[in-house]
């Protein structure tokens, strides 16, 4: 991922809170095949190894499962978080010289690590029911693997395969017009405050926080 300074976020707890904040990831591997990518919801330990682990599961009828076997090659998850257009009509440097452009900002962040595949039973009880309480929680009836029937359960579990990836590179960038002058960092807050968008207040807000206005 190409990372201009302004934009680079190194700090593990925002990145780890990051990914918890958006879970829905994109599962990118290649082999001689080609390239797959799919959407998987991930959950994160982040206590476990040196950046975290992530575990999620495919479907066994997804071939992507079969290439991730190879201890060797290192796997991509993407998470992506709030993005949206700036107009350079936001920036007070228009009116100066005209020497603006648009630009898209945009925040996001990488893992890449080794995948371990997981076909057993009881991993994938374990697993299934932690990201269905990770996401049940606070609802007002929340849904439990328990709720279902053992038998359907375990039907369930056969048509699936767990992975596991420990975390060797993570990377953020979450660029909010940080390499901008203070003006049209104002400017596009400003500006993002008149759209109507539903993505425009949290970028708004993510302007604010990294432009330090």
């Amino acid at each position: 991922m190409y990372q201009p300074p302004a934009f680079r976020e190194t700090d593990k707890p925002v990145l780890h809170a990051f990914i918890a904040a958006h879970p829905l990831g994109l599962l990118i591997s290649s082999n001689d095949g080609g390239l797959v990518a799919d959407q998987i919801p991930f959950l994160l330990y982040p206590e476990e190894g040196a950046f975290g682990t992530l575990r999620a599961h495919l479907a066994r009828a997804n071939p992507q499962w079969r290439m991730l076997d190879d201890p060797a090659t290192l796997h991509l998850v993407v998470f992506s978080g709030v993005n949206h257009y700036v107009s350079p009509s936001w920036y007070p440097q228009k009116a100066v010289d005209g020497k603006v452009v648009p630009t898209w900002n945009y925040a996001v962040v990488q893992a890449k690590g080794h995948v371990t595949i997981h076909e057993d039973p009881a991993w994938l009880h374990a697993h299934v029911s932690a990201l269905s309480d990770r996401h049940e929680t606070g609802r007002a009836s929340p849904w439990a693997v328990s709720d279902a029937p053992d038998a359907f359960v375990a039907s369930q579990l056969k048509g699936i395969v767990g992975i596991e990836i420990a975390i060797d590179i993570l990377e953020g960038k979450l660029k909010a017009s940080q390499n901008r002058a203070e003006a049209d960092r104002v400017g596009v807050a400003e500006g993002l405050l008149a759209e109507a968008d539903a993505a425009a207040p949290a970028m708004r807000e993510l302007v604010k926080a990294r432009g330090g206005i």
